[in-house]
């Protein structure tokens, strides 16, 4: 398992994930400061939410994909590991994986820059069908089915 292949795009998404964070606050925290109405030092039980409605979309559309990328990634997550432990996590299963972790890095650069829905929801159904039949892979091997 240590040299699955599968592995590689499971970190790739966790690297992803930590520049979507890197840019998130890379634009928030200097959207925060230039507006007059938030006063960091002195913020108390504040959320991200309570915030949307200071700074301009464009900030918040980061914040918003980081928090999707802890959404039905966490699925990818847990299904690449049973395939890598199982030892199914090369060739097509690892394919796959690259293929989610690729529409995911799209769907994140539509989404942080010209947030277009449709384009949006496109690339994420197709992510969806990927970790479908990866999941559809994992039953298989998990539950010792014969097709």
């Amino acid at each position: 398992m240590a040299h699955s292949p599968i592995l590689q795009p499971v970190v790739a998404l966790a690297i992803w994930t930590m520049v979507m964070w890197c840019w998130m606050y890379g634009t928030r925290i200097p959207a925060m400061s230039r507006n007059p109405k938030i006063d960091a030092a002195n913020l108390v039980g504040t959320t991200g939410a309570s915030l949307r409605a200071e700074l301009p979309e464009k900030v918040s559309w980061k914040a918003d994909n980081y928090n999707h990328l802890h959404e039905a990634p966490t699925v990818f997550y847990a299904i690449a590991l049973v395939l890598a432990i199982t030892g199914y996590g090369d060739g097509m299963n690892a394919l796959l994986a690259w293929i989610y972790v690729g529409l995911r890095v799209m769907h994140s650069l539509v989404q942080s820059t010209s947030n277009r829905v449709l384009v949006r929801f496109v690339l994420f159904a197709l992510s969806s069908l990927v970790l479908m039949a990866m999941i559809f892979h994992a039953a298989i091997v998990t539950f010792d089915i014969h097709l």
